[in-house]
C-alpha cells in the first residue's frame, strides 16, 4: 500500500554524501512509498559501521521516526531443530493472507573467526520469500552481545515507515540473544519441541521468564501426544514463576509449524495480549522503556568504539586489564585512567 510521500528532508552536500548513495529525502520518499529496493539500500546504510554512512543514517532514522511505532513486533526463539523458520514461514503467510504486510528480521550466528554468516533464511522461508506482501531481512550478528545485529531496532523502524505492520524478530535461539530480544519487541514467543522434560532443550531456564507465550512446536502426527505431555510440564512450571506482567498470564499451546495447526490460535493469543496491556497502559510503558533502553545501549556502544578507536587506545585499555587482573592496580584507578583516554 503506497502513501503520499513525507514531506522532503535536506538533502546533504554533495561533498558530505557517501558516494552512489541516494540522500536522505530520497530514501525517505522511497521508503515511505514501499520502494523495496530503497528499503533494502537504506537497512544496509545502517548496518554500516563507516562514520559517513552512520551520519546519514541518524539523519534518515530521524526523518522516517513519525511514520514508525504502529507494527506489531515480535520475537520468536527457540534451539535450532525447533523449527523457527518453518513456523515463521507458515505463519506470515497467514498473515498476509489476511491482508498484513510482514516483515522477517532473521538474525544470524556469525562466524567468530571470520566475521561471516549462513545468511539461507530465505531458502528455508519459500513460501515468505516470494510473497509480495513480505520482507525478509538476514543480518549477521557481527559478534554483538546476545547474537543480536547492533541495528535491528534501526531496521524495524525502517520496516514499519514502509508499510509493514507485523515486524517478526527470530534470534539465533543461543546465549543471551533471548534476553536482548525481549527488550525490543512488544511480544516474545518461545518455541519449544516435545517431550522437553526438565532440561529445556538446552534454553536456559530464565527464558520461562520473559516469555509472553510458549508454544510446543511439532505437534502433529506421532509427536502430538508428546506434545501435549510437554505443554503440560511447561505450565506447571509456569505457575511457579512471577509473570512477566501483571496483566498477563504467559499461555501454552501446542502448534504444527508444517502441518498449519494452532497458528490462528496463536495470532489470537498474540492479539489479545496487546489488547489488554494498551487497556492499562502496559503496553505504551513497554514501548517508552525500550526506546530510553536503547538510547543506553547506543551510548555504551559508543563509548566502546571511543575506547578502542585507534591501536594506542586499544592496547592501554588492555595493559590496565592486565594490571587489574595481576592486582597492581586498583580498579577505581583503572577506570579513572580508561575514562581519560576519551577525555571524560
Amino acid at each position: 500500500m503506497q502513501e503520499t510521500p513525507a514531506t522532503p528532508a535536506r538533502p546533504l552536500p554533495a561533498t558530505a554524501r557517501p558516494r552512489g548513495l541516494p540522500d536522505v529525502a530520497t530514501l525517505a520518499a522511497g521508503i515511505r512509498a514501499g520502494d523495496r529496493a530503497l528499503l533494502a539500500r537504506a537497512i544496509t546504510l545502517v548496518e554500516s559501521r563507516k562514520a559517513e554512512h552512520r551520519a546519514l543514517a541518524r539523519e534518515l532514522v530521524q526523518e522516517i521516526l513519525p511514520l514508525t511505532g504502529n507494527a506489531h513486533r515480535i520475537g520468536i526463539t527457540g534451539v535450532p531443530g525447533v523449527g523457527k523458520s518453518t513456523t515463521i514461514d507458515t505463519f506470515g503467510s497467514n498473515l498476509t493472507a489476511a491482508g498484513h504486510k510482514v516483515a522477517v528480521l532473521a538474525v544470524d550466528p556469525s562466524s567468530t573467526r571470520t566475521g561471516g554468516s549462513i545468511l539461507g533464511d530465505k531458502t528455508r522461508m519459500a513460501q515468505l520469500a516470494v510473497d509480495r506482501n513480505a520482507f525478509i531481512r538476514p543480518s549477521p550478528s557481527a559478534g554483538t552481545l546476545g547474537g543480536v545485529a547492533a541495528k535491528t531496532r534501526e531496521t524495524m523502524l525502517l520496516c514499519e515507515a514502509a508499510g509493514f505492520d507485523v515486524i517478526l524478530v527470530e534470534t539465533v535461539g543461543i546465549g543471551q540473544s533471548e534476553t536482548t530480544v525481549a527488550d525490543m519487541v512488544d511480544f516474545f514467543l518461545v518455541l519449544m519441541l516435545p517431550g522437553a522434560g526438565d532440561e529445556l532443550q538446552g534454553i536456559k531456564k530464565g527464558v520461562l521468564e520473559i516469555a509472553d507465550m510458549i508454544a510446543v512446536n511439532k505437534a502433529d502426527g506421532d509427536g502430538a501426544v508428546r506434545a501435549r505431555s510437554a505443554a503440560s510440564d511447561y505450565r506447571a512450571a509456569l505457575h511457579i514463576l512471577a509473570p512477566r506482567s501483571p496483566d498477563w498470564s504467559p499461555p501454552v499451546i501446542t502448534i504444527s509449524g508444517l502441518a498449519n495447526e494452532g497458528l490462528d490460535v496463536m495470532w489470537q493469543q498474540i492479539c489479545l495480549h496487546r489488547d489488554r496491556l494498551t487497556a492499562t497502559g502496559a503496553w505504551q510503558e513497554r514501548r517508552a522503556g525500550q526506546q530510553v533502553a536503547w538510547m543506553w545501549d547506543l551510548l555504551r556502544l559508543r563509548l566502546t568504539e571511543a575506547l578502542t578507536s585507534t591501536p594506542e587506545r586499544s592496547a592501554r585499555l588492555h595493559a590496565l586489564e592486565d594490571a587489574v587482573r595481576r592486582g597492581d592496580m586498583a580498579t577505581s584507578t583503572a577506570v579513572e585512567d580508561i575514562a581519560a583516554l576519551i577525555g571524560l
